[in-house]
């Protein structure tokens, strides 16, 4: 295992609520980080942090030793491979790049062997911990792509997570955090369940919660979120919107293979659901309000 070595320009794109901890967090270990963002805003945020701006992407990666991406969805990436000023057109010096975000698994392939004709090492590098294990440095990070990329990438990721792990080739990272996403969303179901059937029957949901923790139910989700459920608090954390998009990935590349989930499928419908009634930028807990509107009790609660 690599000792975390402080050296090396990084050039960072996508400082969103997960990004600007992982910059933040390179930076305070010794790297040398230079950002771009589609909001200039974001950017000079970091500067307290010694975060230098970029003025535009290639600005940002042209000189990288590494170049890290935590961007929003397929697209965004695919921009920052095939747009312009981007890597194709534009190889950073270092010649290995590193997507933390979470896309397709087959656009992760076909984008790695085009940078690869280029020289450009690509890994694809999903993280699982939510804004707090972004901020806290504790991101669990699951890699695919070559293994020589991956040991030149490892103590910068180090300076990111706490569990890193090279699960395969290229696309293989993808496909571990779609299995992670499929789980916590079906996960969250459940809890929203449990709790809906134990409402229904006058259950103290608090207690419940506390007794379900100590035995086989337990879960990080009913650990993290149980509370919030109960007392309605939809702050955003990891966004019902961004969980969807989590879904539509996993359900398309369960197209692909084939490969029926039908309980995904099933969940998928509900994060929908939410979407529809206005809950996109709320947190995954929100979820539970698909329940009060199941059971009647939102309409209960608006004619008190």
């Amino acid at each position: 295992m690599n000792e975390l070595t402080p050296k090396g320009n990084v050039g960072f794109l996508g400082l969103g609520v997960m990004g600007r901890e992982m910059a933040r967090n390179l930076a305070q270990a010794g790297f040398s980080v230079r950002a771009y963002d589609v909001l200039p805003a974001a950017v000079a945020a970091l500067a307290a942090y010694g975060i230098q701006p970029a003025r535009d992407m290639a600005h940002a990666t042209a000189d990288a030793d590494i170049v890290i991406s935590m961007l929003p969805d397929t697209p965004q990436v695919e921009d920052v491979v095939r747009g312009d000023g981007g890597l194709l057109a534009c190889p950073p010096r270092g010649g290995l790049y590193v997507d933390m975000s979470t896309i397709a698994p087959e656009a992760t392939r076909a984008m790695s062997r085009a940078l690869a004709a280029q020289g450009v090492i690509m890994l694809d590098a999903p993280v699982s911990g939510g804004p707090a294990g972004a901020k806290n440095a504790a991101l669990s990070i699951m890699v695919g792509g070559d293994a020589a990329g991956f040991a030149r990438a490892e103590p910068f990721l180090r300076a990111m997570g706490t569990t890193i792990n090279h699960v395969g080739q290229s696309g293989a990272g993808q496909t571990v955090k779609l299995c992670n996403q499929l789980i916590c969303a079906i996960n969250i179901q459940a809890i929203c369940e449990a709790l809906a059937l134990g409402r229904a029957y006058g259950i103290d949901l608090g207690q419940m919660r506390e007794v379900l923790l100590g035995g086989s139910a337990a879960s990080w989700m009913l650990d993290k979120l149980g509370t919030a459920m109960i007392g309605g608090d939809t702050s955003a954390g990891f966004r019902i919107d961004l969980m969807m998009k989590d879904l539509r990935l996993v359900l398309d590349a369960a197209r692909e293979r084939p490969v029926p989930l039908p309980a995904t499928a099933l969940v998928a419908t509900q994060y929908q659901d939410a979407q529809a009634h206005g809950e996109g930028s709320n947190g995954n807990q929100a979820l539970f309000r698909v329940y009060d509107r199941i059971t009647g009790r939102e309409t209960a609660a608006a004619t008190k």
